[in-house]
């Protein structure tokens, strides 16, 4: 994979719905990026001018900066699918076997 994944996970506070996110997220781009990703976690209780720039309605939204397109992804990242499809990588059967609820 020649281009790094740039992707900024944007929640509220330390919340189990926060945390659950995080740790899928970390999963998928672990399994399926390995090295090739910047993860920036960003909390918009700490950071509102930050969330307002990218116009954020709803927490947890994983924007998927590069590779473009730009995409995001709203919720706690639980379906492994959607999440690949979002991040535009190729879904392997052993990719969705690993969800979480």
């Amino acid at each position: 994979m020649t281009s790094k994944f740039v992707l900024k996970l944007y929640v509220t506070g330390q919340t189990p719905r926060t945390e659950r996110a995080i740790q899928n997220l970390r999963r998928i781009c672990e399994q399926n990026l390995g090295s090739q990703y910047q993860l920036f976690v960003i909390d918009v209780l700490e950071q509102p001018h930050l969330a307002e720039q990218e116009r954020i309605l709803a927490t947890p939204t994983l924007i998927k900066e590069l590779p473009p397109p730009v995409r995001r992804i709203i919720g706690d990242l639980s379906d492994t699918l959607k999440v690949l499809q979002g991040l535009d990588l190729p879904i392997h059967p052993s990719s969705t076997g690993g969800t979480q609820e």
